[in-house]
């Protein structure tokens, strides 16, 4: 059965590609949500005018994939000890949440947030946000697959600490279960 899930996590071109090939998602689409202006444009949102984060929706067949799963993908592309952006990218419109569109996924993510919490694997408190979705605005063609269309400067992106930051936090930390 088709389902979605929306999640912020900094850069929208290094959101998709984690999710992009994962068996059961459908399509990753590139975004913008949880502001006041309708159709918002990427010269809006990064003027910081319009209370939109950048963030991808998640098109996934919930009979292969679990949300419980995406959410778990999720924080594992992101500092969720950071609140005003990710990595090089600062501001609102780069801020951490996980958009839930109903109450099974809130249990979802309010569960795996506390569970991150008490891990024990950030000293810092989790300030990832969870809030009800919002209309979600697809971004400018360009931006969609970035990767695949831009590799290097995608490289570049990804290497503004993020790939550092989950090499370091999140594989070594698997690595040590």
């Amino acid at each position: 059965m088709k389902d979605t899930a929306i999640f912020a996590g900094g850069c929208f071109w290094c959101m998709v590609k984690p999710f992009d090939e994962v068996p059961g998602i459908e399509k990753v689409i590139s975004g913008y949500t949880g502001g006041h202006v309708k159709n918002p444009t990427y010269e809006q949102v990064c003027s910081g005018t319009t209370g939109h984060t950048e963030a991808v929706k998640i098109v996934f067949d919930s009979d292969k994939m679990s949300y419980k799963h995406l959410v778990d993908i999720y924080w594992r592309q992101t500092d969720p000890t950071d609140a005003m952006g990710q990595f090089q990218d600062r501001g609102d419109s780069y801020r951490p949440v996980i958009y839930v569109k109903n109450d099974e996924q809130r249990k979802i993510a309010e569960a795996s947030k506390k569970k991150l919490q008490n891990s024990g694997m950030f000293d810092e408190p989790i300030v990832t946000k969870i809030e009800d979705a919002k209309p979600f605005y697809p971004a400018e063609d360009y931006h969609q697959g970035f990767y695949k269309k831009n590799p290097l400067r995608f490289q570049m992106e990804e290497m503004g600490g993020r790939s550092n930051f989950i090499k370091n936090k999140w594989q070594t930390h698997s690595n040590n279960k």
